[in-house]
């Protein structure tokens, strides 16, 4: 038990990767993209393979995922 406390204490403090200062840019980035690229879905023409709008949905999906944990963590909610 002891050598856990003391691997703890010599061990240096988390620091995240993404400055903690610019999240809430990276948030309002992805999220404007985000909303930016349902528009263009929403005025797609209905196509028999719906490849294109496929990628739309899914580059849209994922910037909306990384733009909402961004959000939670600008805020202080870390996840």
């Amino acid at each position: 038990m002891d050598s856990t406390k003391a691997l703890h204490a010599s061990l240096p403090p988390f620091s995240p990767i993404v400055p903690v200062v610019l999240l809430p840019y990276i948030a309002a980035i992805l999220l404007a993209s985000t909303f930016g690229l349902a528009f263009y879905f929403s005025t797609l023409p209905k196509d028999t393979i719906p490849a294109r709008e496929a990628a739309v949905a899914l580059t849209a999906s994922i910037l909306a995922g990384f733009g909402v944990v961004a959000l939670f963590c600008s805020v202080g909610v870390y996840v």
